[in-house]
């Protein structure tokens, strides 16, 4: 059995403005710096064999706490980034449904078949975080991994693991911090934890 604990990446000076990150470089705010640490201090595991991590720095730098309390290093995979948001990034929602209120729209009521300018479907960022997992699953077989990334990758995942379809993702919240459990037995696999943030009560 291998359990592989998802958590996205603490707070942004960008999250707070509302502005679409996607794949820019983005450091955390000071409050995600704590969320961060919070979490690495309160981890729901007691036992970590290894942390990957997008190699976008919010997530590297969420990832790094948690690595940190156990004694290990973090193994970035870019195939753990974010949805690249093409012409969005940087730009609020109100800036982007100036100029795209129906692609917009889209995002939001129909996100299978949304069509982001110079950007990527949720298909394809579903395909790469898919396999990103997969390739983890199988190189720490019987162990507890880590993976810290991003919200709408995450999301994809979990989609994935409930045969969701992507349509319905936003259905899924994700919270900074967040934790989710993903359980996976041979060809069984089973969402153990979803969205949690109880460490941040502690």
């Amino acid at each position: 059995m291998t359990k592989i604990i998802l958590v996205r990446h603490g707070q942004t000076k960008w999250n707070l403005m509302g502005r679409y990150q996607g794949q820019s470089d983005i450091e955390l705010s000071e409050t995600g710096m704590r969320q961060a640490e919070t979490l690495a201090n309160n981890f729901p595991a007691a036992d970590i064999s290894a942390v990957y991590s997008s190699d976008l720095q919010r997530a590297y730098k969420t990832a790094s706490y948690i690595a940190d309390t156990f004694g290990l290093n973090v193994v970035a995979k870019s195939g753990l980034r974010e949805l690249a948001f093409g012409q969005w990034e940087g730009l609020t929602y109100k800036e982007i449904e100036a100029q795209w209120p129906e692609m917009l729209a889209d995002f939001f009521t129909h996100p299978d078949k949304a069509v982001i300018p110079a950007g990527e479907t949720f298909a394809t960022l579903q395909q790469r975080g898919v396999a990103a997992i997969q390739e983890i699953v199988k190189n720490h077989p019987g162990q507890n991994v880590v993976v810290a990334a991003h919200g709408a990758i995450i999301r994809t995942i979990l989609a994935e693991t409930l045969h969701m379809p992507l349509r319905y993702i936003w259905s899924l919240r994700q919270d900074n911090t967040a934790v989710n459990i993903i359980r996976y037995d041979e060809e069984q696999r089973m969402i153990e934890l979803l969205n949690s943030t109880a460490h941040l009560n502690k």
